[in-house]
């Protein structure tokens, strides 16, 4: 045995050793330093301490965290794809942390970088299926419309951890987003249920009741959550009832010009002096009150009106009371000459033309005039049927 070459390569062996605790000691400064610069908001500086740690201590423990760490610093920058490469580095480092798979998807997702968020999420699973890491992937799911994937997902949740609300949370979400809103609801419960105070699951019920077009109980949950919640899940619910909710005439005002409570049989020339006339015409207006915000070229697009002798089956509702039509009677032209959208006040104002007859002896019914519109609100809604006419009769539909 060569005793020399066996000293020597102890003394290699030794001196690399203490090189290797030198630099993790170094490191491992670097590290402290950067953790108290990006305490301090001295985000630049805590950049280049961490990466200094990356470089020392590469095969440390501590390197990953060091990654991470450069990770938040570089989003507090708003350097968005240097975090992405910060979290590769650490799972280059070390592949097997699932929670730096977890982060790097939440980066992606936040980005709207799904496919890339998926990946992420799928390998954080892969790792540690935790229920954490489905949820994660049940996100995903959610937001790129693959609700039965997603529904999965949050089943494995379920089964992972019965004791928490998250899983019946997350297939609430999957229903609700697939029309199942009462199927939903039931989710939600089971999740309040476990979290008394789970105000997200509140919220989303009244989301839910709110597609129903059960507007008293999403209401009922606004209330709920004002005297409840600190936060913004009741206004933001009652925006949201205010978009879905279908738009609606509430009534027409005093300001139109056509007297739309006058009774059957009305003399045109009681409508305007003017109309006393044979063959005269006059431009009449009824000024219809929404309840929310309309489309104006919706409004104002004259074929989505249409004027005509009201045919309500109810008693009284249809025209001249359904008796026999005199033959005095005039009829109107169906589309109005213009409409005129105030969005302002939330109205609009029908411009529309009587003409008397021959013999200057026309009659109408102006309570069972019916204005009827098929148009939207702001939002691409279109109308609520029971409420998109009105008759002087009715008052609205």
């Amino acid at each position: 045995m060569n005793v020399f070459s066996v000293d020597l390569t102890q003394s290699l062996f030794a001196a690399a050793s203490l090189q290797t605790g030198q630099l993790e000691t170094l490191a491992n400064e670097a590290l402290k330093n950067g953790i108290d610069r990006y305490i301090a908001k001295d985000y630049e500086g805590a950049v280049k301490k961490f990466k200094r740690a990356i470089g020392l201590g590469s095969n440390s423990e501590y390197a990953t965290d060091a990654a991470d760490y450069l990770a938040n610093a570089y989003l507090q920058l708003g350097d968005t794809e240097n975090a992405l490469d910060a979290y590769k580095t650490a799972i280059r480092l070390n592949p097997f942390r699932d929670d730096m798979h977890g982060k790097l998807g939440n980066l992606y997702y936040a980005e709207e970088r799904y496919k890339e968020a998926e990946d992420a999420y799928k390998e954080a699973v892969r790792i540690n299926p935790t229920a954490n890491n489905y949820y994660s992937l049940g996100q995903v799911y959610l937001s790129t419309e693959r609700y039965t994937e997603a529904e999965t997902q949050f089943n494995e949740v379920l089964r992972l951890e019965p004791e928490s609300p998250n899983g019946n949370f997350g297939i609430g979400l999957a229903l609700s987003m697939q029309g199942r809103y009462e199927d939903a609801i039931h989710q939600f419960e089971q999740a309040i249920e476990i979290k008394q105070d789970f105000y997200d699951a509140y919220a989303e019920i009244g989301y839910a009741y709110a597609d129903l077009g059960e507007m008293d109980k999403a209401q009922d949950i606004v209330d709920f959550l004002e005297t409840q919640e600190e936060g913004t899940l009741a206004d933001t619910l009652s925006r949201y009832m205010y978009k879905v909710d279908p738009p609606k005439m509430v009534f027409a005002q005093s300001a139109s010009t056509f007297s739309f409570l006058m009774a059957s049989k009305t003399p045109l020339s009681a409508l305007d002096s003017y109309l006393a006339d044979a063959n005269a015409s006059k431009t009449f207006t009824l000024v219809i009150q929404f309840d929310k915000e309309m489309d104006r070229e919706s409004v104002e697009n004259v074929m989505n009106w249409q004027i005509s002798r009201a045919i309500g089956q109810g008693p009284g509702q249809a025209y001249n009371f359904s008796l026999p039509i005199p033959s005095t009677e005039i009829t109107l032209t169906p589309i109005p000459d213009s409409v005129y959208y105030n969005e302002n006040k939330l109205t609009a104002t029908v411009f529309f033309k009587i003409q008397q007859n021959a013999s200057a002896d026309g009659t109408i019914d102006p309570l069972h005039i019916e204005f009827k519109f098929i148009g939207k609100d702001s939002f691409g809604y279109e109308m609520d049927p029971n409420y998109d006419q009105f008759t002087g009769f009715s008052g609205s539909a």
